[in-house]
């Protein structure tokens, strides 16, 4: 239920957030284009790819809710952190393409209008705020808010970069102020980018989640359930890195209540690991598997 609270309140927040910037987009790259300010296109490109993740992250959310299916037994829980990783990857294809402008302008700095640019981004600026502060919330719950989250605070540095950059040209006409500031941009986002594209990957590749250590596992059932004489076979992995999932095999007592030792395995996991879902396999004897 708190789940389902949380992603509910996350679904609205992506929403609107993605209406007030989608719109926006549209603002910031006709000042740009007519001011002919990189900062500002760069801003404008990266709010583009920010209303299509952001469009991406809400339709992940929306499909998480799907209940699951014959093709998709776990349901669409992974989709949100599929929706990450593509996050991550268009931050970095963003990153590339402003800094291959900017060397470019450095080469040959071109000629910009500050004035209408500069209006541009301060509005900018107070946008991205707003959108911010709907996802500030949220950015811990999980990766695909979280990387909604990044597109947003990418654009607020964007806004300030060419904020800073056209008050520059402004007042001393120094033109290499615009694609050294996109840089500065750039080398902020790299950061974000690659750690949600490594959270995200080891989603996706069945890594065991961060919290999760397997010998400590093994250590705290046998301690915890006296009909466990050894635990193997451990495996832990997640849906999203709000949902950790476990199997594994314990070899237990002769005579011992089957029913009993998996309940108990199960509370063990969940109180002391956050685990609510695990699939427990008893045995009696040698393990079938060996």
């Amino acid at each position: 239920m708190a789940h389902d609270h949380h992603h509910q309140h996350d679904e609205r927040r992506l929403r609107l957030a993605f209406t007030l910037i989608a719109v926006f987009t549209v603002v910031e790259a006709t000042g740009g284009w007519l001011a002919n300010s990189l900062a500002l296109l760069a801003d404008a490109g990266h709010m583009f790819l920010d209303a299509s993740a952001l469009g991406l992250s809400w339709y992940a959310i929306r499909l998480s809710r799907r209940d699951h299916d014959h093709s998709l037994s776990y349901g669409y829980h992974r989709f949100q952190v599929l929706a990450a990783f593509v996050n991550a990857l268009t931050l970095f294809l963003l990153c590339a393409w402003i800094s291959f402008e900017a060397v470019a302008r450095l080469r040959q700095p071109e000629p910009i209008l500050p004035e209408p640019a500069l209006i541009v981004a301060v509005i900018g600026l107070g946008v991205n705020l707003i959108a911010f502060r709907m996802l500030h919330q949220g950015r811990d719950r999980s990766l695909n808010m979280r990387g909604a989250y990044l597109h947003v605070l990418g654009d607020i540095l964007g806004s300030i970069a060419a904020i800073a950059a056209m008050a520059i040209v402004l007042l001393t006409g120094w033109l290499p102020a615009d694609p050294l500031l996109s840089m500065v941009v750039v080398l902020i986002l790299l950061r974000g980018a690659w750690r949600l594209l490594r959270d995200s990957g080891h989603i996706l590749l069945e890594g065991v989640p961060g919290h999760l250590d397997l010998n400590e596992i093994k250590r705290a059932l046998t301690v915890g359930v006296a009909e466990v004489l050894e635990v193997h076979h451990v495996h832990a992995w997640a849906l999203t890195n709000e949902r950790p999932m476990v199997t594994l095999h314990a070899a237990i007592s002769e005579g011992s209540d089957t029913q009993r030792v998996v309940a108990a395995v199960k509370a063990v996991l969940l109180q002391e690991f956050g685990v609510d879902h695990s699939t427990v396999q008893v045995e009696l004897g040698p393990c079938p598997d060996d």
